[in-house]
């Protein structure tokens, strides 16, 4: 029963905030302030998420309007746009990223033993990457094409709740298949990709630590069988086999053999070919694993629309607050997911350029687990 406190504050409740206070004792984050302190600026991004909001100013008017309750609600500084702005710009975004790690891994501890679509004991994950769109002329370090800027999100979702556990943040033009490189190999996990992955030196990695990937495999693929198991064709599936690959080159970057399994979906009536390094699951498994991939291609939608900068006043190391803070650490937390982050004020036209930072410092939200 409510007890005069606001849902806000109730919900906030549930986060740690003697770990919150470490990480803003790590990096000094109080350090020459004298208002508006880390919880203010890390409660104002939540509020923005949680409720929809848009612009720093559309902020600054609803907190505003219910100012009375701004204390109770765990506020202790009255809000300004230009206050929030700054402290975007300037303060330390590596506080929200480790306080992101934090909250992650309570998600994953709570959703761990969640339903899975798939009858699988092993930890399960999907990769992907996508493309959001910045304003070039205001973020000349996000160069993408002629006239448009972006940076790319490549993101590793846990399918044990759909908690992201691994993000990182580079310029638009960066090669997705670049990202593995990136990755902390769980051994027996399994890694669900899309064929824009497909680079069979780097794949090799995950046979070598241990790690299991299923990943459609290309038409101008050049392999040969070694052997074939009966498979029941009622399922969808047409073929099981044992191949290796004869290519020049990917004979060389993988020279263990393959599992080859080609699938029919009766619903979309197209057959898919998948490869994987994992010899001992059913067949039908691995179709089924690989569609559990899409809970990857409905995160990122979230994220497009969410995580555009409409103005440009963040700087690299601000894309870094809004992102970590506001998205993985409210979208990890245990409470909710939620749909909205990176807000910035359209009413503000200059970044100076001296705050301007490359492509080079990318986020990257990487528990211990993954």
């Amino acid at each position: 029963m409510n007890s005069g406190r606001t849902v806000f504050a109730q919900l906030f409740d549930f986060l740690p905030k003697h770990e919150f206070n470490q990480c803003i004792r790590r990096y000094r984050g109080h350090r020459r302030l004298r208002k508006f302190s880390c919880l203010d600026q890390f409660l104002c991004m939540a509020f923005a998420q949680l409720t929809y909001r848009d612009s720093l100013r559309d902020i600054e008017t609803c907190l505003r309007a219910m100012s009375t309750n701004l204390y109770h609600a765990g506020f202790r500084s009255q809000v300004s746009r230009s206050t929030l702005a700054d402290a975007n710009e300037r303060r330390d975004w590596r506080i929200y990223s480790d306080f992101a790690h934090v909250l992650i891994a309570h998600a994953r501890k709570i959703y761990a033993n969640d339903a899975f679509a798939v009858d699988l004991d092993q930890p399960a994950y999907a990769f992907d990457s996508t493309t959001i769109d910045l304003c070039l002329s205001l973020l000349p370090w996000a160069k993408f094409r002629k006239r448009k800027g972006a940076v790319k999100l490549h993101t590793l979702i846990d399918l044990h709740g759909n908690i992201p556990c691994f993000i990182h943040i580079t310029d638009g033009k960066t090669n997705d298949v670049k990202a593995l490189d990136q990755l902390i190999l769980e051994p027996t996990a399994f890694y669900m990709m899309d064929r824009g992955y497909v680079d069979f030196r780097r794949l090799y990695r995950f046979t070598q630590s241990l790690a299991f990937f299923v990943i459609r495999a290309k038409r101008n693929m050049d392999w040969a069988r070694r052997s074939y198991r009966r498979v029941d064709k009622s399922t969808g599936l047409r073929s099981d086999q044992t191949i290796v690959l004869q290519g020049v080159k990917t004979s060389l970057e993988y020279p263990v053999p393959l599992r080859r399994i080609s699938y029919h979906d009766a619903d979309t009536d197209k057959r898919f070919v998948f490869l994987t390094n994992n010899f001992q699951l059913p067949a039908l498994t691995i179709p089924q694993l690989y569609k559990c991939r899409w809970q990857v291609e409905i995160f990122h939608p979230d994220y497009r629309s969410s995580a555009s900068l409409y103005s440009g006043v963040l700087a690299a190391s601000n894309l870094c607050v809004g992102i970590t803070a506001t998205g993985a650490v409210v979208r990890g937390a245990p409470f909710a997911p939620t749909r909205r982050s990176c807000m910035s004020d359209k009413s503000r036209k200059r970044v100076p350029p001296r705050r301007h930072r490359g492509p080079g410092n990318s986020v990257r939200i990487n528990s211990g687990n993954s």
